[in-house]
């Protein structure tokens, strides 16, 4: 039902996610890491993936919304650069191995509600020892909602494998908590 509500949005709206901007922590990210292999977790449209393919990296980019997979191929074309896009659940990347150097995610993990334990165990077999998660994500206001969205408990189901080298906090659009997370796979 959501791939269906995703596939929607995507289909008959533009929807308040899809800015066609890249985040300057993703530019920070970029400026201070040299190109490797990354993966784009919930990569929408991909703005991301064709801000990631200038800059060198080789791009893979993964959405479960069919319409949303289909205009990213459209803009990766149109901007003239090599990148591959799929149609992914992000917690079940079958066909994809790695490594990547870097999993870009800004605004999945905290959407996959019960299966973010099956998001994290994909992430940790496709992500480079020594490589990068950069995870954006907004807060529950209510922590018993079924809502999306992240809440404390949620960092704890993060792999032991995985160390957090920083955490940035702020406020999302409407006002409600949100951070940037960079995560480092260390073994």
């Amino acid at each position: 039902m959501r791939k269906f509500y995703f596939n929607l949005l995507y289909l008959f709206t533009e929807p308040p996610w899809d800015t066609g901007v890249s985040p300057p922590e993703l530019h920070d990210f970029i400026e201070k890491h040299a190109p490797g292999r990354t993966i784009d977790i919930g990569c929408g449209t991909g703005t991301n993936v064709i801000a990631l393919a200038r800059a060198g990296w080789q791009v893979t980019g993964v959405d479960f919304a069919p319409h949303a997979v289909k205009i990213a191929k459209r803009k990766v074309k149109k901007a003239g650069i090599q990148a591959e896009i799929l149609e992914r659940d992000a917690a079940q990347l079958n066909g994809i191995s790695g490594p990547f150097d870097l999993a870009l995610d800004i605004g999945c993990f905290h959407g996959m509600r019960d299966r973010k334990a099956d998001y994290l165990s994909e992430l940790e077999r496709v992500l480079a020892p020594g490589g990068f998660w950069l995870m954006y994500g907004f807060f529950k206001s209510d922590p018993a909602s079924n809502d999306p969205g992240l809440v404390e408990a949620d960092l704890e189901l993060i792999p032991a494998s995985m160390t957090q080298v920083w955490r940035q906090d702020g406020l999302e659009r409407e006002e409600r908590p949100s951070a940037w997370f960079l995560y480092q796979k260390t073994k």
